[in-house]
């Protein structure tokens, strides 16, 4: 047998030992990068509704009353606010954007949203309050209205 003087590449264990610190990482990683994830869902819910308001509350100062969607903000159904495209849409319209927040809590408070509900199959519904002279934002599912 002819002896190798040149010994050039790792040992098994050192590659072992190499998997294994990856493994941690990934592992520590896993967790922070969910939380960072549901964090940005319920971010982008929150938006939509801050933007939903705005859009309300321009639509309402018009003070167009032939508009569809000034007539559903004051009906007892509320305007829905299609995310996608970023526009108030009558009542009876169906609409494509949905909430993004899961029932995980990424931590994110706004009045009207929830930690810990999941928002993935509803949209928001705007409607003004004649009474507190308000614009509400709510979803379309059970959650309490801001």
């Amino acid at each position: 047998m002819t002896n190798r003087k040149n010994k050039k590449g790792f040992t098994l264990a050192e590659l072992l030992v190499v998997v294994a610190i990856i493994a941690v990482l990934v592992a520590v990683s896993v967790p922070i990068f969910t939380a960072q994830l549901e964090k940005a869902r319920e971010a982008t819910d929150i938006a939509n509704m801050r933007a939903a308001k705005a859009e309300a509350s321009a639509e309402y100062l018009t003070q167009d009353t032939n508009s569809d969607i000034y007539k559903a903000l004051i009906s007892s159904d509320g305007a829905k606010y299609d995310a996608d495209s970023g526009k108030l849409v009558a009542s009876t319209a169906t609409v494509t954007g949905y909430g993004k927040g899961t029932t995980s809590d990424g931590g994110t408070t706004y009045t009207g949203y929830y930690p810990g509900q999941k928002y993935t199959d509803e949209y928001i519904v705007v409607k003004y309050d004649a009474t507190a002279g308000t614009i509400v934002v709510s979803w379309s599912g059970t959650h309490k209205a801001s």
